[in-house]
């Protein structure tokens, strides 16, 4: 714990906190983050436990007297209303979505149901509960969403920062700037003390293996092909996944209602040269492995439609305003990842399903790798 988050609990009231999607990636993240560091709120979990959801990475939470699981929808309004009622949520943390731009272009329809009309079902029913509980100041609802709905950049433009324009380019990033609009348009035109996260790639523990750096991790693992999209050359900005919890974190406790703030690594880096680095880590790391050195493994395949070419944030708000920067750097969040997924092979070996392998066969094709 920091100073700055053994200064709050010390000074806070205990809260209720509702956490959305946190049987995902960064949800399941956020959810440990918070009851290691908040010992006496009470925490409750709404997950539909879909793909990406596991309910595994909440294991060790189960059974506390503070915590609570529940399986549900985000569409569904009676369920939410019961549980803001029952439960007495004074805080909400929004992290439910679907979030991979390549299930969105097979697929787009699961994402407005759930990123728009399911934001609009959360925020509709804590408004009417906000305003059954006479409109506290204290409360929050916390909207995370990502970078890539300002767009794309240009190698040699400025950072994303909380006033650029938005300029979607997938049904994925569509989704999350409609959602983003009905946050914001919340506060503005009822007053709901909203707030506005938009943050760079996430990676660290539990992340599907769909995702590129676990993808990239499992498939060394297991001496298969490396697929990177077009030449490799799009570009990310990496942003640990324990410290966007601590900037969530930060958020809640300092941020404005109203304010938009975003959240980045610091650690710009093309695709393929992210590949490199892990094929490296792997090598040094993973004492046996089908093929060394793993970098025989990367293949070029087509190119994804509409594939942005560089995405980057620029975090000063949050460093200014609030007092937050990230604590790793790509190089130790890296080896922390791989380490992870080393020593936790019972947690992904289960999702490499038959779903999950057609999926892939869907997105890549038959790739064989180019030496």
């Amino acid at each position: 714990m920091t100073d700055s988050q053994q200064e709050r609990t010390q000074s806070r009231k205990p809260r209720r906190i509702l956490i959305t999607g946190g049987a995902g990636f960064i949800g399941s993240n956020f959810v440990h983050h918070w009851c290691t560091n908040y010992e006496g709120d009470r925490v409750v979990v709404l997950d539909a436990l879909t793909y990406a959801g596991n309910r595994q990475n909440l294991a060790s939470l189960e059974g506390k007297a503070n915590f609570r699981f529940v399986r549900g929808n985000i569409c569904d309004r009676a369920l939410i209303d019961s549980l803001l009622r029952e439960e007495k949520i004074d805080t909400v943390a929004h992290l439910a979505a679907e979030s991979h731009v390549d299930r969105s272009i097979l697929g787009p329809d699961a994402f407005i149901q759930t990123n728009v009309v399911g934001t609009f079902t959360l925020l509709e029913s804590f408004r009417h509960h906000w305003i059954e509980e006479k409109q506290p100041a204290t409360y929050r609802f916390l909207h995370v969403s990502t970078d890539e709905v300002y767009g794309s950049l240009e190698p040699d433009d400025p950072p994303f920062r909380e006033t650029t324009p938005y300029a979607p380019n997938s049904p994925y990033s569509a989704s999350k700037a409609g959602s983003d609009h009905l946050a914001r348009a919340y506060y503005h035109t009822y007053g709901l003390p909203t707030i506005i996260t938009n943050c760079s790639n996430n990676y660290g523990p539990y992340h599907f293996p769909e995702k590129l750096i676990p993808l990239m991790c499992i498939n060394i693992l297991l001496g298969k092909p490396l697929p990177v999209y077009g030449d490799g050359q799009n570009i990310r900005d990496w942003l640990y996944v324990g410290d966007h919890c601590r900037a969530l974190d930060t958020v809640l406790h300092r941020g404005r209602p109203g304010e938009t703030y975003n959240i980045g690594g610091n650690n710009e880096v093309k695709n393929i040269d992210l590949v490199y680095r892990l094929c490296e880590l792997m090598d040094e790391l993973a004492p046996e492995l089908p093929m060394r050195p793993s970098r025989q493994l990367i293949t070029f395949v087509k190119d994804r439609p509409g594939h942005d070419r560089r995405y980057a944030i620029d975090a000063t708000k949050m460093r200014q305003e609030l007092g937050w920067t990230p604590q790793e750097t790509l190089s130790s969040g890296l080896r922390k990842t791989i380490e992870w997924y080393l020593n936790n092979r019972n947690w992904w070996q289960p999702l490499l399903s038959q779903e999950y392998q057609t999926y892939y066969q869907k997105v890549y094709g038959q790739v064989e790798p180019v030496n």
